[in-house]
């Protein structure tokens, strides 16, 4: 208990850190200013035409939106090394059939009621969502409205992968498939309407960048109400509070998996700039890509030492989602903070995740991947603190957007899942939890000469 507290104090004391860091960082940036705009005006000629701002904020929308989709591979490997081996083969149809459900609705339905006509109100229009003919511009956009669809569509498919690996090895195929067309086509565009496409919340001043809670709290509200719903896996709760460890097939794959999304998370976070037609949103970029990687490497080492002083041997599962949970957490704001409080915010992230882990455990709530603390509890954390270093931004309204996005997410999310429940049923016989669902559901094992049944290569 005293090592519990002694690593709590620390870290609460580094974290006030942040809070005078700006300050410091604002005399450096002052100094190192001086002349800028000169030089700028010396580079740029006065300001470039709007043919070639609209050519580079497309190729912004269009690189970031690769770098996003690149996410739905990490997700994928991560989810395949952290699920037992008789159900990866699972876990790789469900993140690629969710992709491309995403895809599909976010143009048939999705992207119009997020960004048509919400006007400061609450949902937008019921519609196909159509771009710009063969030839044709948008130069009054500023951007191909066919790379601004692209990459708001990536967004959609992350929240869908984070319901995934949460309700791992145990929930049927289709009824998750049923939600994924629900999530991704109205409840993720309705919430997402709310701030991104100029409604209430934006009206109220609610900041988030890159979408910590619209994102990321939206996918982890989704999951928390499908795994509490759907219960834990067999054996992972014994009687007296007993918690069995149910490893993953393979800590490689898990580590690939977590150095993808770091990667397409330069897209995530950079790219929600939503311009590179001039010098400064080339620097903020750059910066954004900066902050974004020092609060994983934040989280990691929080992660890390916490592990170590905490149960004397380092868990690298807790590392890994350390990472995710730096990134997670600086995706409110990965602008505005300064090196330090961006490491900073990160580390708290990690913290998270040591602390909460075993804490959905006493509360038997199975998360196979450790996406609700990840997604859900660092995504609230870096919203929350956003006006620490952004002084556009109130801790009231963050806290009603918190709430609101909470209460809608999870409450529509129970909704459906207690539906699905009912009508198709949600969870897998026991003999087929058993067998794995690599040969119950999908009928291609991942690992065939590791099976029982399957043949000695």
């Amino acid at each position: 208990m005293n090592r519990k507290l002694l690593a709590m104090a620390a870290l609460t004391g580094l974290t006030g850190l942040a809070y005078l860091e700006p300050a410091f960082a604002q005399e450096a940036a002052d100094a190192a200013g001086q002349g800028s705009d000169a030089a700028a005006e010396a580079v740029s000629g006065g300001g470039v035409s709007a043919e070639t701002a609209y050519i580079f904020n497309t190729l912004l929308f269009l690189i970031g939106g690769f770098l996003v989709m690149w996410m739905a591979a990490g997700f994928a490997m991560l989810e395949a090394g952290l699920v037992r081996s008789k159900n990866v083969s699972m876990q790789c149809l469900k993140n690629i059939a969710l992709y491309s459900i995403a895809g599909i609705m976010y143009w048939v339905v999705g992207y119009s009621l997020m960004y048509t006509n919400v006007d400061g109100g609450y949902i937008g229009t019921f519609a196909p969502y159509a771009w710009d003919p063969v030839g044709g511009n948008a130069l009054d956009t500023g951007y191909s409205t066919a790379s601004d669809w692209f990459f708001q569509m990536v967004f959609v498919a992350t929240a869908a992968s984070i319901v995934s690996g949460t309700l791992a090895e145990r929930i049927k195929l289709m009824p998750f498939l049923i939600f994924t067309v629900i999530l991704t086509g109205f409840i993720y565009p309705i919430a997402g309407s709310w701030k991104w496409g100029a409604g209430w919340l934006d009206a109220m001043g609610f900041q988030d960048f890159a979408g910590s809670t619209l994102v990321h709290s939206v996918g982890g509200w989704a999951a928390l109400a499908g795994a509490i719903l759907l219960g834990p896996r067999l054996g992972k709760f014994g009687t007296g509070g007993v918690v069995h460890p149910l490893p993953g097939s393979s800590i490689p794959l898990a580590t690939l998996g977590t150095f993808i999304l770091w990667l397409g998370w330069f897209g995530f976070n950079g790219a929600s700039q939503l311009a590179m037609g001039s010098i400064g949103d080339v620097s903020d970029v750059s910066r954004i890509f900066a902050n974004t990687n020092l609060a994983a490497a934040g989280g990691v080492v929080a992660a890390l030492i916490l592990t170590a002083i905490l149960y004397k041997k380092v868990d690298v599962t807790m590392v890994l989602n350390g990472a995710l949970a730096g990134l997670v957490s600086i995706t409110a704001e990965p602008l505005t903070p300064g090196p330090l409080a961006a490491i900073l915010i990160g580390a708290v992230g990690g913290v998270i995740v040591v602390f909460t882990v075993p804490l959905l455990d006493k509360l038997k709530i199975d998360d196979v991947v450790g996406a609700i603390p990840v997604h859900l509890l660092a995504g609230m954390w870096g919203t929350i603190i956003v006006p620490a270093t952004n002084s556009d931004a109130s801790f009231g309204v963050q806290l009603i957007g918190i709430v609101a996005y909470g209460v809608f997410t999870l409450v529509a999310s129970f909704i459906v899942w207690f539906i699905l429940k009912l009508i198709v049923g949600m969870r897998v016989s026991e003999e087929e939890e058993m067998i794995g669902l690599d040969r119950a559901e999908v009928g291609v094992e991942a690992y065939p000469e590791f099976s029982p049944t399957g043949s000695v290569r």
